[in-house]
């Protein structure tokens, strides 16, 4: 009897493993079976507000103080932000021009067999095949591509930032300009849009 009731119990308690290993495989089982991805099962990208540039807010420091800049938005999946000074409007031979791109990602279908992938994998992928040096000590992935006009002691500095499923790209052209200022303007526009887009 006592053998019987052994076994017994050996039972229900394989079997009840047996339930739990199904119930977990069974998340991603049609998946394995191959079955096709509807396109349901791909996440959509989310909206931005549609007063993004506006909650960006002020740009003015980035550019030559004879102009009164406002950032002008275009786009509504992507939004883009740009404001700019031409050297031809200031009286001091300056200029400078600032462009800011929000894109928010959406999932993607995988390889047969495969769950798609999230928005903010394909955004992380997208932000890693991009080439630029890694900045250190940020609150998000962050990448720099700096170049120097020496002939008109300007720089071009271009930066990108990701946050979960959104990425900012934030552009921005100016001389004369130490680069170092230039630099920091950029990342400081680069979190502040990237705060707004959330």
């Amino acid at each position: 009897m006592a053998r019987v009731a052994g076994m017994a119990s050996r039972l229900v308690r394989g079997t009840a493993i047996a339930c739990g290993v199904a119930a977990i495989a069974g998340l991603g089982i049609g998946y394995a079976l191959g079955e096709p991805v509807s396109p349901d099962d791909i996440l959509p990208a989310r909206k931005l507000p549609a007063d993004l540039c506006a909650r960006i807010g002020d740009v003015s420091t980035l550019l030559p103080k004879a102009t009164k800049p406002t950032l002008v938005q275009t786009g509504t999946s992507t939004v883009n932000c740009s404001a700019k000074a031409d050297e031809q409007t200031q009286p001091t031979h300056t200029a400078a021009a600032v462009s800011i791109h929000i894109t928010p990602y959406a999932g993607k279908a995988a390889g047969a067999g495969q769950p798609p992938f999230t928005p903010a994998t394909v955004a992380r992928q997208t932000f890693q095949r991009k080439s630029w040096q890694d900045v250190k000590d940020r609150p998000f992935p962050t990448k720099l591509d700096k170049r120097g006009d020496l002939s008109r002691q300007g720089w071009r500095i271009s930066v990108l930032e990701l946050r979960a499923d959104i990425i900012v790209q934030v552009d921005y052209t100016a001389h004369p300009i130490d680069g170092a200022v230039a630099e920091q303007a950029a990342l400081v526009l680069a979190d502040r849009a990237i705060w707004e887009a959330k």
